[in-house]
C-alpha cells in the first residue's frame, strides 16, 4: 500500500466543517487516497437520553399510561422495540398509518417504522394475527425492549 503524506491542516479544515454543518462525518476521497473525518457518537447519545426521558415524565403525567406498558411488555403478543429510535406509525406525514387496532396482519407485515441514526427501519409482525393495541404516539421516542405494539 502506497504511504501518503498527512495534510493536518486539512484535516482540520474538515473538522471545523463538520462542527460548523453539525454533520457526524465526512469523507474524501481522490484517486486512492481517502480520509474520513468524523465525530465522536457520544455527542449523539447524550441528546438521546434527554429526549427519552420526557417520554416517561409526559407518560406518567397521563396517568394510567405506565401501568399498561410494563403490563404490555410480558404480552406474548407484544412487539418490542429492536433499537433506540425515533417511531413512526405512517411511511411518510400524511399518509395513512401502517396498521390499525383491529387489523389482521401476516407475520412479516410491517407495522411500523423506527428511525434510529438517520436510517428507517421497518418493524415487521412476528406472527400472524390482529393488532390489539398500539402502546405509542407516531413520531414518539423509544427504548430498546419497549412494547410497541400488541398482536394477538
Amino acid at each position: 500500500m502506497a504511504k501518503f503524506e498527512m495534510d493536518t491542516e486539512f484535516i482540520r479544515k474538515l473538522a471545523k466543517l463538520l462542527e460548523e454543518t453539525n454533520l457526524g462525518e465526512i469523507e474524501m476521497a481522490e484517486g486512492d487516497r481517502r480520509i474520513r473525518v468524523a465525530r465522536p457518537k457520544t455527542v449523539v447519545a447524550a441528546t438521546t437520553p434527554a429526549a427519552v426521558a420526557a417520554v416517561p415524565a409526559a407518560a406518567g403525567a397521563a396517568g394510567a399510561a405506565t401501568p399498561v406498558a410494563n403490563d404490555a411488555s410480558k404480552h406474548p403478543g407484544a412487539v418490542k422495540s429492536p433499537m433506540v429510535g425515533t417511531a413512526y406509525l405512517c411511511p411518510e406525514p400524511g399518509k395513512p398509518v401502517f396498521v390499525n387496532i383491529g387489523d389482521k396482519v401476516a407475520a412479516g407485515q410491517t407495522l411500523l417504522i423506527i428511525e434510529a441514526m438517520k436510517t428507517f427501519n421497518p418493524i415487521k409482525a412476528t406472527k400472524a394475527g390482529t393488532v390489539a393495541q398500539v402502546l405509542i404516539d407516531n413520531a414518539q421516542p423509544v427504548e430498546f425492549g419497549q412494547p410497541l405494539m400488541i398482536v394477538e
